[in-house]
């Protein structure tokens, strides 16, 4: 979900010396149409995420691989993932965090706006029913990566 701190938390995690990756970027989702709902939607290219999981698969499973990511396509991914973990907060600190940011453009816009509360209506429930964890991204970012830590590591 837009403005819940992925990206920072991925960050710390880099910074520590963890395997991060954001699906945002480097060709690993792709927008497609989505009927349904009269809108484009982001979709993971399950080709490259499938070859991406199996690369860590093959060659160091025994250290976490932080994956970040809001697609509708995730969930045929999570029975690979160790943890599925929610990063979330109150509406008014994720419309916050979009309109102050400098790294990225979405959230700018009423329309960016709109589409982030309609997802935090219809989506965020999905997402909190299928994780494992939940993290309340107002605590410090250092609080944040810690705790995903000892999720991927098998304590909560």
């Amino acid at each position: 979900m837009s403005g819940t701190g992925t990206s920072t938390a991925l960050a710390e995690l880099a910074r520590r010396g963890f395997r991060v990756v954001d699906t945002d970027y480097d060709g690993l989702s792709v927008e497609s149409w989505c009927a349904e709902e009269s809108r484009p939607e982001q979709l993971w290219r399950e080709d490259k995420i499938d070859a991406l999981l199996a690369r860590h698969e093959n060659s160091s499973p025994e250290e976490p691989l932080f994956v970040g990511g809001c697609v509708s396509n995730q969930g045929r991914f999570y029975r690979r993932f160790a943890a599925v973990v929610l990063l979330s907060a109150p509406v008014d600190v994720l419309l916050e965090r979009l309109t102050t940011r400098t790294t990225n453009a979405f959230g700018k816009s009423s329309d960016d706006r709109d589409r982030v509360l309609a997802d935090l209506a219809a989506v965020e429930p999905r997402l909190r029913a299928g994780a494992d964890a939940e993290i309340d991204t107002r605590a410090p970012v250092a609080e944040v990566a810690d705790r995903l830590v000892r999720i991927a590591r098998g304590a909560s």
